[in-house]
């Protein structure tokens, strides 16, 4: 049973950026297949209500949020290093830049031009998950912007690799590679004919070549009722010291954008980066689930 285990789905982007690390880290992880939609009863027993993807699990310590997976697999799995240029802390920073402005421009480009072939119930799941209307013909009206928004972005890449380069920030890949590859490969592997937008930009396709080349690691098929024994078999980790005034207390943690799913336990790891919440799931026993303080929310239960 490998260490890492990987709540994720196939076609899930954010799952594809931290396959992407694993890959640059050469290491082995367990991929526990995800259904797309819910209901994901392992999932949630897992994280106690969080419920996007990925998550990372390694034993009962639960990884919420690919920004905190990716911080995580740098501590743990230091070398080959995913900063080898070094600005660590800026190149984490283009996360809120990827997973947020870039990514929106995908999400409305791939499903308003896939318009009335989305299924309704992906259309509903995914209305729970934002909290509001998934309109698919009010984004295909916007696409011809989005597209345009795109290859805006995309020129910025083009402007680094413009040196000869061969990756974003020298000649070794990093989370500045899979964070900016990760929306592209989303829109080229879900609507194809959406990827003309920037496929003709200058040092893009060699480049994205190059970052597809990197691969995933070695993974390995684990199943969710697996993973549910991983995690019924360990300990969580025991958390850092911290003087954060909420640390014992009862507290809720959720994403503040979508998906805002409210996790409740008990507050035992607070960093300028992390909150760490313990919960007593039935049948599993204690399990910490760790988020990224970026994003996420901490109020008192």
């Amino acid at each position: 049973m490998p260490e890492i285990l990987l709540h994720q789905y196939a076609s899930s982007p954010f799952a594809e950026k931290i396959r992407v690390c694993l890959g640059i880290k050469r290491l082995a992880w367990g991929a526990v297949d995800e259904p797309v939609i819910m209901p994901k009863p392992e999932l949630v027993a897992l994280t106690g209500g969080y419920r996007r993807i990925p998550v990372m699990q390694i034993g009962a310590d639960i990884y919420c949020d690919s920004q905190l997976i990716v911080r995580e697999l740098e501590r743990r799995y230091p070398e080959p290093t995913l900063f080898p240029a070094g600005d660590a802390g800026l190149i984490q920073a283009t996360a809120l830049w990827t997973d947020r402005v870039v990514f929106q421009a995908a999400v409305a480009i791939i499903f308003g031009g896939l318009g009335d072939k989305v299924p309704a119930a992906f259309i509903k799941d995914r209305e729970a998950l934002r909290g509001g209307a998934f309109d698919t013909a009010g984004m295909g009206a916007a696409v011809p912007h989005m597209m345009g928004q795109l290859r805006a972005h995309v020129a910025l890449l083009c402007e680094q690799l413009a040196d000869g380069r061969t990756f974003l920030t020298g000649e070794r890949p990093g989370l500045a590679d899979a964070n900016a590859y990760y929306n592209l490969w989303f829109v080229r592997s879900a609507y194809p004919p959406a990827a003309s937008t920037f496929e003709d930009l200058p040092h893009i396709g060699a480049w994205l070549e190059r970052v597809r080349a990197i691969g995933h690691g070695t993974s390995a098929p684990v199943s969710r009722d697996e993973a549910l024994r991983v995690a019924h078999g360990a300990l969580p980790a025991a958390a850092a010291p911290s003087s954060d005034p909420l640390i014992g207390k009862p507290v809720s943690v959720g994403a503040d954008d979508y998906g805002r799913d409210l996790v409740r336990g008990t507050l035992v790891g607070a960093t300028e980066y992390q909150l760490s919440v313990l919960r007593q799931e039935k049948d599993l026993g204690d399990i910490v689930v760790h988020f990224p303080r970026i994003g996420f929310t901490l109020a008192l239960a």
